[in-house]
């Protein structure tokens, strides 16, 4: 597909996906705004409000992403960034789409419907990271940054969301572990973001991965350390051995690569 028709099109996912995350919580839609839906289904997993901040950020990197694409468009990257941007930006457009609809099966409470859509966010999103790992890097910082950290990010938290959402249907279907404690079965799925976490950080060294599912783990520990002190202190420890990992990544970096 052209350059441009492919810029054209990402901007217009971009728009479409900020419209109706605006009018989610300005409506909102069917009544209701996406926070107070999430109460409907009280668990362990839930995070402190100010964790969904975040949202800020990747807002922030996709409008980057966008910008790029448009200039590389323009001819304004090399032949690198016109790969990855072509590659990518289908995958993308697709992500925007899963993301509208994820909000409309979330606010009509159609929780199974909301899971598939979100598994589907993150294969894409999974697509789009792998694709960038394939493809040669773009020779400027600046192209290298915004066409990939902006899904790094992205991805973190889609992982993490995903497991909230599997977490809310269980909830919403009855089902409270069965013979599993549900605090008990908070903390393994903390542990599963735990290693998520890890394995980026170390396979790929994507720390701003890392920092994410840290953040989302620290927004666990707060919400949740004066109802449980097992998920509580589980979050805790599982987002300071994450960081604690990354400072030793760093600086084994430095030591390996001096300057």
């Amino acid at each position: 597909m052209n350059l441009k028709i492919n810029a054209f099109l990402n901007l217009l996912g971009l728009i479409i996906v900020i419209a109706v995350n605006a009018l989610a919580n300005i409506l909102p839609i069917n009544g209701l705004n996406t926070g107070q839906i999430s109460g409907f289904y009280p668990n362990y997993f839930v995070p402190a409000g100010f964790t969904f901040g975040i949202w800020g950020i990747i807002y922030i990197l996709l409008i980057g992403f966008v910008v790029f694409s448009i200039a590389i468009s323009f001819g304004a990257g090399d032949a690198a960034s016109e790969k990855i941007m072509q590659a990518i930006s289908f995958p993308f457009q697709i992500t925007c789409l899963l993301n509208a609809g994820w909000i409309l099966a979330w606010h009509y409470l159609q929780l199974g419907f909301s899971l598939v859509i979100m598994v589907g966010l993150l294969v894409f999103l999974c697509k789009i990271f792998l694709r960038i790992q394939d493809l040669e890097r773009p020779s400027k910082a600046s192209y290298k940054f915004w066409l990939q950290q902006p899904f790094v990010v992205y991805l973190a938290w889609i992982s993490v969301a995903t497991i909230a959402n599997v977490t809310a249907l269980l909830v919403g279907i009855g089902w409270q572990g069965g013979s599993i404690d549900p605090t008990f079965f908070s903390a393994a799925m903390i542990v599963i973001g735990f290693i998520l976490g890890v394995y980026f950080l170390i396979r790929f060294k994507q720390y701003s991965y890392a920092y994410v599912i840290a953040w989302a783990l620290f927004g666990i520990y707060s919400n949740q350390i004066n109802v449980s002190y097992l998920v509580g202190y589980t979050a805790l420890c599982s987002c300071s051995t994450l960081l604690a990992l990354s400072v030793i990544k760093i600086f084994d970096r430095r030591c390996t690569n001096p300057i």
